[in-house]
């Protein structure tokens, strides 16, 4: 079935061009790399993953409640739209915020694969380039997961938020290298990085648990090549060029923290977009998660030396700023325990089923 069979409102079927800036990079240095960089480059290769084989498609979905959260976790939760809703209705929204959700996430990595093929092409040195290429399969993998989920699980897309597109416009479009980096690897991957992290933390389904932990493990490590490329660059800046990045980051973290309101949804059950905004706001489940998002991003803005009064005070303005003083370290030593640990008791349940089978073979045989 073609995806724009199952969008929620028309969408273009010509593609979405962003014309190409900056310059294609050779280098002729093939032995020296950075050894964090290059060991990045071979965990990279180490952990590739076959979306189809890892993920246990035959798991299944609740239509009515795909993630399986509770009724607190919905924006509009105690208003008078919740309370004259019936249970069908509160099912469907629940099915169309899961809807608007993951396919951000696919749209997401998508503009994340392609950014990682420009990398490819812009980055000058040659470490990147392998880092980035290995990147660009893991999102590849990543594209394919969510859009398998979203075509055989819930059958249901929505479009591009606004939010989104305009950041990923903003990111491929200029023509300095690092760019790219900052708007995907730092902004776009952090955000969604923590957004992968709360609803797998929250989840009580099954499905979406197993594949928001295994592409976590890939993400961990698309944050950390953001921050080593990026930090040893921008020691050299200057003023101006520093400046224009710290502007960049900021618009990008306002686009960010408005990005997962949802407002398309709440349109489509009738709730204008400055009501549906309002209640976003106030909304104490809305409030958390949209701080929790900043979890990755802020210490990473730091830690490349984007942390200027400028920008720590707008992120006491998102109310944010606090998200400084985290370990990403730990965060994505986390992130690769929790997949390993998925793995682990997986795979020892279908041992002890196999086993077990067998067992059932033989005893049959022997009885016969």
């Amino acid at each position: 079935m073609s995806t724009h069979e199952l969008y929620t409102a028309p969408v273009s079927r010509e593609t979405w061009n962003v014309p190409l800036a900056g310059d294609s990079r050779f280098t002729w240095e093939y032995d020296e790399g950075r050894d964090r960089l290059l060991n990045l480059y071979q965990k990279g290769k180490d952990k590739q993953w076959d979306a189809v084989k890892r993920i246990d498609w035959s798991l299944d979905v609740d239509p009515a409640n795909p993630l399986g959260l509770p009724d607190q976790a919905n924006a509009i939760y105690g208003t008078p739209y919740w309370e004259k809703m019936n249970d069908r209705e509160r099912g469907e929204l629940r099915l169309h915020l899961t809807s608007w959700q993951f396919s951000q996430f696919l749209h997401g990595e998508q503009g994340a694969m392609i950014t990682g093929a420009r990398i490819v092409e812009t980055v000058p040195d040659l470490d990147a380039k392998f880092y980035s290429a290995t990147q660009t399969m893991d999102e590849a993998r990543h594209v394919e997961l969510f859009g398998k989920f979203l075509h055989e699980k819930l059958e249901l897309v929505y479009p591009i938020n606004d939010n989104l597109r305009s950041l990923l416009d903003d990111t491929l479009s200029d023509s300095r290298w690092d760019m790219p980096y900052l708007g995907m690897q730092v902004l776009i991957e952090g955000l969604a990085l923590a957004a992968f992290g709360l609803v797998r933390d929250m989840t009580t389904a099954e499905l979406p648990k197993q594949m928001l932990t295994y592409v976590m493990q890939d993400e961990a490590r698309h944050v950390a090549f953001g921050r080593l490329a990026l930090r040893d660059h921008y020691r050299e800046l200057t003023d101006t060029e520093r400046r224009e990045r710290e502007e960049f980051v900021i618009e990008g973290c306002y686009l960010m923290r408005d990005r997962f309101q949802g407002l398309e949804v709440w349109e489509n059950f009738g709730i204008p977009r400055d009501e549906a905004s309002r209640l976003a706001r106030e909304s104490e489940y809305m409030k958390i998660f949209q701080s929790l998002l900043f979890s990755r991003i802020v210490p990473c803005v730091k830690d490349i030396g984007l942390w200027s009064e400028r920008v720590q005070n707008a992120y006491a303005d998102m109310g944010v700023l606090e998200m400084s003083k985290g370990d990403l370290e730990a965060l994505m030593a986390q992130d690769e325990e929790l997949a390993d640990r998925l793995d682990a008791e997986r795979f020892a349940a279908e041992e002890a089923a196999r086993r077990e089978e067998v067992d059932a073979v033989i005893a049959e045989a022997a009885s016969a």
